[in-house]
């Protein structure tokens, strides 16, 4: 079961362009080109699931396209997004903004999804998809510390009354490095993928371990990767876990 993160920056891209003609331009920009760059990178993958994070469901940007119902058409694959900001919430109004959102995408089969939404941040969103081997957690957390750590929280009362394997992914923003999640990972009895710490942000030269794919004890990994594309300013997580049981 390979599982693939990736934080997409809305398919912005990176680079010089990215900031003309004034700094963070690029976020106003169509996405079409760069999009179609990382659906033949996702495709060469091949991963069974994807955690999309900074997807864009439909502005003008993406050509009031939803990003992550147009990769997965083209994968052939299910998929579930929504926006990262919490329900009735002024944001939920703005253009653009209302339209950024996660996504999990699968060539499994979904047999049921809810969203989360913590109480702390701007950004809000989790999203539970309940698949036939393991349930998949994606989180985008909060840039302030303190909103972190309660939301960290939250999602411990999420982990531990789920049955079954778990796999918690996404952009965990632990600018204080990952001992952040010491507490967390002790609590849940979670484990990082990424044993060695590699950082992956930012993707020209990344120097951040920001980006986390989580599991729990009844999986074990039997392959880490981080591939080294330039498509958004985080490089991509992809991970192949096996079930002990099935084993």
């Amino acid at each position: 079961m390979r599982f693939l993160l990736y934080n997409v920056r809305y398919g912005a891209g990176i680079g010089a362009r990215f900031h003309l003609p004034i700094p963070y331009a690029g976020y106003l920009k169509r996405t079409t080109c760069n999009l179609e760059c990382i659906v033949s990178f996702i495709e060469s993958v091949k991963p069974d699931i994807i955690g999309l994070i900074e997807i864009d469901s439909g502005s003008f940007r993406s050509e009031n396209m939803c990003q992550a119902e147009t990769i997965a058409r083209q994968l052939g694959y299910t998929h579930v997004v929504e926006t990262k900001y919490g329900t009735n919430r002024v944001v939920r109004r703005v253009p653009v903004l209302n339209k950024q959102g996660n996504a999990i995408l699968t060539s499994h089969q979904i047999l049921r999804h809810r969203f989360h939404y913590f109480a702390e941040g701007f950004k809000r969103l989790v999203i539970e998809v309940q698949l036939p081997e393991v349930t998949v957690f994606l989180v985008h957390l909060s840039l302030t510390f303190i909103q972190r750590q309660h939301q960290l929280q939250h999602l411990h009362q999420l982990v531990k009354q789920t049955k079954g394997p778990v796999i918690l992914a996404g952009d965990f923003n632990v600018l204080w490095g990952d001992r952040e999640l010491a507490l967390f990972l002790a609590a849940t009895g979670l484990v990082s993928a990424n044993d060695e710490g590699r950082p992956s942000h930012p993707s020209r030269s990344p120097k951040r371990q920001l980006d986390f794919i989580l599991y729990s004890k009844e999986l074990e990994v039997s392959n880490f990767n981080i591939p080294m594309v330039q498509y958004s300013d985080h490089v991509p997580l992809v991970c192949d876990f096996t079930l002990k049981t099935a084993a």
